[in-house]
């Protein structure tokens, strides 16, 4: 209980944490084989190249790193990541409209409290990603949901909502959705750019995923077509070099940007100089691609079986197809509460995120998140055949 004569604010009502990190105490319990979390495979972590980077960028540039540093980043890897987003974006990044961020949810705190108000409406995927949902509604914003397909956010229910609710901004997962594992079709990429510049309002891509690729081809960024400053672009490196460095970056139209940089010195003043400086030395060493493709066999094998193993499931039941990324989506059955079944799945030694949690509006009560990045092929076979004789019963 609060002690007494204090109060919290009215921002907290109804915010009871993120689901996920309370499901993620349980499945780090020991034996456990869990799907629930999203974090990259342990094999995929390059320990020994961090520290080896690490102790070379110490002695080299120590005094710098280890000293207070700009909120607008540490310039050598300011310099490398202008290069690197450039060619990611497909068009010139200038300085003045890239700024490193300690993880992509610092992104979207600081675009929060940059644009929103409360009583704001954001629109967003249904279903979207827990914990930016959650930062929104710490923003006191009001959370809409924008009718999807098989290829992501439909332009012309994106209008109509636009026309009904008057959105101050837009949020989209466009690559490998967390937690449908979708990909937004290239063309409608390019609406939702229009859109936005048409109506004005901001779009924030949040594109984490987008290099966990692992069949079919490469798609431009919703970014590479804005030609007005409407689209905000988070990137991170926390799945593929490491989510424990918390380094990301935030490419926007100059004055967000500025905007963003003030309220990350109150923040955080600045993303830690020596995670920066350990990316930076990926970027200049030309490493980061070979790591990847190093890292992308093993995830593509743990994602085909999975999707091996959900082919084994009752009939009736649907599951997404991703081409990439860390989740498969699953519906099952009307009447099937994916809640009420993980305590006895965790009795399997088993755990996975119920689907509800991730809707704006709740509901979808049959629905469940499999993340396959953080098993073995093994635990796979043996988690999922656990689940689908736990499903099969009910």
């Amino acid at each position: 209980m609060i002690p007494r004569g204090l109060q919290f604010a009215r921002r907290f009502e109804g915010i009871t944490g993120s689901a996920i990190r309370e499901i993620f105490k349980i499945a780090s319990q020991p034996g456990m084989i869990s799907f629930a979390g999203g974090n990259p495979a342990a094999e995929a972590l390059p320990d020994s190249q961090c520290a080896e980077i690490a102790e070379d960028v110490l002695r080299q540039d120590g005094k710098r790193i280890l000293q207070y540093g700009a909120t607008e980043g540490y310039p050598p890897f300011l310099h490398s990541l202008q290069s690197y987003v450039s060619k990611l974006l497909g068009f010139d990044v200038p300085g003045d409209t890239l700024l490193p961020i300690t993880g992509s949810t610092q992104g979207m705190h600081l675009l929060c409290s940059a644009f929103l108000n409360p009583g704001d409406v954001v629109l967003v995927e249904s279903p979207t990603f827990l914990g930016n949902m959650q930062i929104l509604r710490l923003a006191e914003s009001r959370l809409i949901s924008v009718e999807s397909d098989e290829e992501g956010i439909l332009p012309d229910k994106l209008e109509q909502a636009v026309l009904s609710h008057r959105p101050k901004m837009l949020y989209t997962i466009p690559t490998f959705q967390n937690p449908s594992g979708l990909t937004l079709g290239a063309q409608r990429r390019q609406a939702i750019a229009r859109l936005a510049e048409k109506h004005g309002f901001l779009v924030v891509e949040d594109d984490p995923y987008r290099d966990l690729r692992y069949e079919g081809r490469r798609l431009p960024t919703i970014k590479s077509f804005d030609r007005s400053g409407h689209v905000a672009y988070m990137g991170s490196f926390s799945k593929i070099i490491s989510p424990g460095l918390r380094v990301g970056y935030l490419a926007a139209q100059e004055d967000i940007l500025r905007k963003c940089t003030i309220g990350k010195q109150s923040a955080d003043l600045h993303t830690p100089n020596l995670t920066q400086a350990i990316v930076d030395q990926y970027l200049r060493r030309e490493i980061l691609t070979p790591h990847i493709q190093a890292i992308l066999p093993g995830y593509r094998e743990k994602m085909n079986r999975m999707l091996e193993m959900l082919s084994t499931f009752p009939s009736g039941f649907h599951c997404t197809h991703p081409e990439g990324g860390l989740f498969i989506f699953v519906t099952m059955p009307e009447g099937f509460d994916a809640v009420s079944m993980l305590k006895e799945a965790i009795e399997r030694n088993v755990a996975y995120v119920p689907g509800t949690y991730f809707f704006p509006d709740g509901g979808h009560e049959n629905t469940l998140r499999l993340n396959f990045s953080n098993s073995t092929p093994l635990q796979i076979s043996e988690g999922m055949e656990q689940l689908r004789i736990l499903f099969a019963r009910h």
